[in-house]
């Protein structure tokens, strides 16, 4: 196997009104699942348009900027979504709707990839350039602008070749799995929701001590209980039925199954801290036995060529 990674950087991708619901009980930066989708489906316009030894095997995702569309009033607990504006009815009144969490992002796309020669890199970056433009979403928005796309060869253990793509998404935070944190906390015994808090969740300690004039000095702390910028992150599904059909399902030529989101904890690292491209890249991965469709970054020795960003839709 070569020891040469091929890199495609979409740099600094702005994306209007994307979807900020990333499961049922988180709101934020978009789930994983909708990056690695977006990339798969630009991976299947460019088959159509020609390009059809081009395959997409893994995506990086750094947040530049992450707006989310809420508001918090004087005297207010809790934030409330900014909805749309939807028209009026006949009476005047707002319409029933239901209301969607919106956010606006500046992400940068370090996707890895087989099947470009030298000599297409042109052709391929004018064709993915209109793409963007034309008929692409990401997360369920609109993408606003984007600067042009680049290449980069990355040799494994050389830290220049990092450095070179690294400094083209400074100053940004690359989306990392820190599933191992919940796998050591659900090994002591806490189920999943309260290993997730565990983590999300800032303790407040004061020490109270005696002065040099014998008065109570207390001091106050704030802590987590790991470093670094963690965050609920939706990675997947589990399928809750077995394969079947379903009435006036979206496609009735592919099996279709009820899921629901699998969430875990994740970490935004800014990218000059990393030593090796695979430390931000994800890989879809199934585990059929237990009916789970994932993003993933680790076990990707187990992963089939075949089944990276394949059509693996629930």
């Amino acid at each position: 196997m070569s020891n040469i990674k091929r890199i495609l950087l979409l740099p600094h991708i702005k994306v209007h009104n994307a979807n900020a619901l990333s499961s049922p009980f988180t709101i934020g930066f978009p789930a994983m699942t909708a990056w690695l989708g977006a990339v798969h489906a630009l991976q299947r316009k460019l088959n159509s348009h020609g390009f059809t030894n081009i395959k997409f095997t893994a995506v990086g995702v750094i947040s530049h900027s992450c707006d989310l569309q809420t508001h918090k009033g004087t005297g207010d607990f809790v934030h409330s979504i900014i909805g749309t504006g939807n028209p009026l009815d006949k009476t005047g009144a707002r319409s029933a709707f239901i209301e969607e969490a919106r956010c606006h992002l500046d992400v940068s796309l370090v996707i890895e990839y087989i099947g470009i020669e030298k000599d297409d890199e042109t052709l391929v970056q004018e064709k993915i350039t209109h793409i963007l433009h034309s008929s692409m979403k990401m997360a369920g928005g609109d993408i606003s602008s984007f600067k042009p796309p680049e290449f980069f060869k990355i040799e494994n253990g050389n830290l220049s070749d990092i450095q070179a793509l690294t400094r083209k998404v400074m100053p940004g935070y690359a989306l990392i799995e820190r599933r191992d944190l919940m796998l050591e906390a659900m090994a002591d015994g806490q189920d999943a929701i309260d290993a997730i808090l565990d983590y999300l969740v800032i303790h407040h300690k004061c020490d109270k001590q005696l002065d040099d004039q014998g008065n109570d000095q207390v001091t106050w702390s704030s802590n987590r209980k790991a470093k670094g910028w963690l965050v609920p992150i939706a990675t997947g599904f589990h399928g809750l039925t077995e394969l079947g059909e379903a009435k006036n399902q979206r496609d009735p030529s592919t099996p279709h199954r009820f899921a629901e989101s699998v969430v875990t904890l994740g970490e935004f690292k800014m990218p000059h801290n990393i030593t090796s491209v695979d430390e931000i890249l994800w890989r879809y991965q199934t585990d059929k036995p237990n009916n789970l469709y994932l993003c993933k970054q680790h076990d990707k020795a187990q992963a089939k060529p075949e089944d990276i960003l394949s059509d693996l839709y629930i």
